[in-house]
């Protein structure tokens, strides 16, 4: 897990730097390198694109309601689609929600109206832009969960200065109130 928390920061890691961060002998690191490609835990190396600076500021959500018969059609008809990010089948209202990231507003008008609409499997579409992407995570591991269950149970450090746009800053109780009396 350590290997994979590392690789997870930093894919392009050394060997050499990946068996010191994790304290391991350089042997050893390259031995469980292989063994967990071997063993398809990790499935490939990727580079991650900043969409803003590649001109696809636009990311929204369609939900999809699928024709239960059509299935097979409608997942022809969205892998031709290029600015399909993600694809999930869901449970609940809809049945499928879709990832896409595109250049503006119309361009998403344009393929919900003009293309998701024209599939004869699609039943209906609901939209939501996505205004400000706050988690991102490559993957997640079960070090996680048992890192913020540890950090939980510590004390909760109080954070200061501004807050960047679009960012949410939590004031505990007691600190609102000590500024409600302060305006007094």
């Amino acid at each position: 897990m350590k290997i994979l928390e590392v690789l997870r920061e930093n894919g392009r890691i050394s060997v050499a730097a990946l068996a010191e961060r994790v304290g391991i002998s350089r042997a050893n690191a390259y031995t469980r390198f292989e063994a967990l490609r071997a063993d398809g835990a990790i499935k490939r190396f990727t580079a991650e694109i900043d969409h803003v600076r590649t001109g696809l500021g636009i990311t929204a959500l369609i939900f999809v309601t699928v024709r239960q018969q059509m299935w097979k059609q409608f997942r022809a008809e969205l892998a031709r689609m290029p600015e399909v990010e993600y694809c999930a089948i869901t449970t609940g209202q809809h049945d499928a929600m879709i990832q896409v990231r595109v250049p503006d507003v119309a361009a998403v008008h344009t393929m919900v109206t003009d293309r998701l609409a024209n599939i004869p499997a699609v039943k209906a579409t609901e939209t939501v832009f996505i205004l400000d992407e706050v988690i991102k995570r490559p993957y997640v591991l079960p070090s996680d969960r048992q890192q913020a269950t540890r950090q939980a149970r510590r004390p909760a450090q109080e954070t200061q200065g501004d807050v960047p746009l679009g960012k949410m800053r939590f004031v505990g109780a007691a600190e609102g109130r000590a500024a409600l009396k302060k305006d007094d």
